[in-house]
């Protein structure tokens, strides 16, 4: 496939770049600096604004499928807002340039920990994440009033680290996944997997899921 790719150099989409690459996919990175990206024969770096609809739809036409990794920095005093924005212009791209299929990675803090108790809602939920964490969680209710785009929101458990690829790991819904250990975690590398396997084979379409060990 061609896969548009926002945020390809970030702490999760650079995995998600490395397994679209190993599975011989095309991919188009949008940049606000290209020279970031090393060369690749199937890699394209272009220049773009994803706070600029403009610009989003003019990178991602003609593509299969857009995947969305975008974060504005944990440590963005304006994250909220920018989180919003970005979130907004990259919808509105990616239906301006006639594409349907969009990919998002979603936020922890909007998981269920228990019935009708999402993490945001916990009071030790603080500290600098939660801004960014209430821009996730509203960012996918803002995916999941689109009609026309079909859309999925993978979120990660609340423990995402960096670590090997096993390809191996359980997937859940709306609910935090627990293992015996009594963690909830993944590494970026098997993430990336999971958002792979949905480009290729969809199981998610206009619903939100999750994965963990």
């Amino acid at each position: 496939m061609v896969i548009a790719l926002i945020g390809a150099t970030g702490f999760v989409g650079s995995s998600i770049l490395s397994e679209l690459l190993h599975r011989g996919h095309h991919v188009t990175a949008l940049l606000r600096d290209p020279s970031r990206l090393t060369t690749h024969e199937h890699l394209r770096a272009v220049q773009a604004d994803v706070q600029n609809e403009g610009d989003v739809a003019r990178a991602v036409a003609k593509h299969d499928a857009v995947v969305s990794a975008f974060n504005p920095g944990w440590d963005n005093p304006k994250i909220y807002g920018d989180y919003l924005s970005g979130t907004r212009a990259i919808i509105d791209g990616v239906k301006a340039a006639g594409l349907s299929r969009l990919l998002t990675i979603g936020g922890a803090g909007s998981l269920f920990v228990a019935p009708g108790v999402q993490g945001l809602d916990r009071p030790d939920f603080t500290g600098k994440y939660r801004p960014g964490a209430m821009a996730a969680r509203d960012a996918y209710v803002l995916l999941s009033h689109e009609p026309s785009l079909a859309w999925t929101v993978l979120s990660p458990p609340p423990q995402l680290e960096p670590g090997e690829r096993t390809g191996i790991f359980r997937i859940g819904g709306d609910d935090v996944l627990v293992g015996a250990d009594g963690t909830s975690r993944i590494t970026t590398a098997d993430l990336a997997v999971a958002v792979v396997n949905e480009l290729e084979t969809p199981a998610h379409v206009r619903r939100r899921f999750t994965v963990a060990y």
